[in-house]
């Protein structure tokens, strides 16, 4: 059966779709992932299908696609609703008849696995504006699952703070017990744009702050805005110090390439998923691999970048 999640940006559709796949008679067998806004047009083919050796310059030996490592297991279609259109026929192809051909070859492969999808963006809207095929919606939408954002359910954040004090605490080796009764009042009644995702980061970074067993969070530092905004002009560089032997202080570029850098190496090269640094960034993977590139970051990743 096809799931197709929905929800803003950082409700935890991801995780949703990794527990529906625990709780399944698959979840013996692969989970695997694909980001249909982070493959570039050029390689989605060859990534989802796989190819030959042979097949185009540097296919020296043959390559399984995302779609046939799958076999037996869930495939997970993170931001369908960014699927190019010249690939959603492919992609309704194979889910209607578990048939491809790897680029290269002629001769059939046939797969079983569960599909379950996930957008943030109104699917029907895109097929009323033609952006997105009417056919792969409807085979997509036969068990919708909406995810409300945070905000419309405050009552969980007691539950979700304490979830992740634990998790910190593991990690970073810390003893917080729990939160204070005003800040998680404060917590409640914040409007939380960023979700579940935003909640997280928040509380990582409360944990690795305190001083003490209880947590505070005080209101002004709920709302956290980027450390450099990625819209600045990097070109434009921070007053220099009056020269008397003082250290310059660092340019807008130096300053976010080091920050990024930092955060690279937290999450071990990661970039998206609830624990990548896209997420502790506050950023969509898509543009923070733009500015990877940009900012010439030479950090060997977990996936391309």
């Amino acid at each position: 059966m096809t799931v197709l999640l929905q929800g803003e940006t950082g409700t935890g559709k991801e995780l949703l779709a990794y527990a529906i796949h625990q709780h399944s008679l698959r979840s013996h067998c692969p989970f695997v992932v694909v980001n249909c806004a982070a493959l570039p047009p050029s390689l989605i083919e060859s990534e989802l299908f796989g190819y030959e050796k042979g097949a185009f310059t540097g296919a020296v030996l043959r390559k399984p696609g995302r779609f046939e490592l799958a076999d037996g297991g869930t495939i997970f279609l993170d931001e369908i609703g960014e699927a190019p259109l010249e690939i959603q026929g492919r992609f309704l192809r194979v889910l209607q008849t578990g048939v491809f051909e790897r680029l290269g070859s002629t001769k059939s492969v046939h797969v079983k696995f569960r599909v379950i999808a996930a957008t943030n963006q109104p699917l029907e809207q895109l097929v009323n504006e033609r952006r997105f095929r009417a056919d792969l919606f409807y085979r997509l939408n036969v068990f919708p699952i909406a995810l409300p954002p945070l905000r419309e359910r405050s009552a969980d954040i007691p539950l979700l703070v304490q979830h992740f004090i634990d998790k910190y605490n593991a990690r970073f080796k810390r003893s917080i017990f729990s939160i204070g009764k005003q800040s998680l009042q404060a917590l409640q009644e914040y409007h939380w744009p960023g979700n579940v995702r935003e909640l997280e980061n928040l509380v990582e970074r409360a944990v690795l702050s305190a001083d003490g067993a209880i947590l505070k969070v005080a209101p002004p530092s709920i709302r956290v805005e980027p450390a450099i905004s990625i819209g600045a002009k990097l070109s434009e560089t921070v007053t220099a110090m009056p020269a008397s032997g003082e250290r310059r202080l660092a340019s807008l570029r130096e300053n976010e390439r080091a920050h990024i850098r930092m955060v690279l190496r937290h999450t071990s090269g990661r970039i998206s998923g609830p624990q990548g640094a896209a997420a502790i960034l506050g950023l969509p993977p898509s543009t923070l691999r733009s500015r990877i590139r940009k900012l010439g970051l030479k950090i060997r990743l977990d996936e391309p970048p």
